[in-house]
């Protein structure tokens, strides 16, 4: 690049601007790509079925997406630097730390996070219980053996792993 070429990346130039929207564009799909499956897809929130489906299409394209995204805006970041001024280099450095931690949260199972399974459940005999009269439970019986988990410990957990008659089971809700 000539430095002539510096003046041209200007963002008052027409190239400078199409490449700052080049940029920009290709960051919003990148943090897009994670954030809008994250936004819609919330523990104990209203979901449609269109937006499920639209979070987990993104879901699904997004740990290649962010990556492509999180590379255009490196090259792109890269070209602008130059020509940048102090504010419009932190707003690079900026944009590009979000367009990083886009692409590497894409590549985790973060709702594992929200729901922690129970591995070594406890139980009381049915005398002993603390459980109101009116409270919902999930049973499970296998042979002989029978067990009850209250809704409102598995509406939190979602997950309980538990052997029941000898059997390992995954008690979910």
């Amino acid at each position: 690049m000539a430095s002539g070429d510096f003046h041209d990346l200007h963002p008052s130039s027409s190239r400078g601007a199409v490449l700052w929207v080049i940029f920009l564009a290709s960051a919003l799909a990148g943090i897009g790509l994670f954030f809008v499956p994250a936004f819609i897809i919330r523990p104990f929130s209203h979901q449609t079925p269109a937006g499920l489906a639209l979070a987990m299409a993104l879901r699904q394209r997004a740990p290649w997406g962010t990556l492509a995204a999180a590379l255009l805006c490196l090259v792109f970041a890269l070209v602008l630097w130059g020509a940048a001024n102090r504010w419009r280099k932190i707003v690079l450095a900026s944009v590009m730390v979000l367009v990083a931690f886009s692409a590497v949260m894409s590549r985790l199972n973060y709702f594992e996070w929200m729901f922690h399974p129970v591995d070594s459940p406890q139980f009381e005999s049915a005398s002993a219980s603390k459980l109101d009269r009116g409270e919902m439970i999930l049973a499970v019986r296998y042979g002989s053996d029978a067990r009850a988990y209250p809704i409102r410990e598995m509406a939190y957990h979602h997950v309980l792993n538990d052997v029941v008659a000898g059997v390992p089971v995954a008690v979910t809700y």
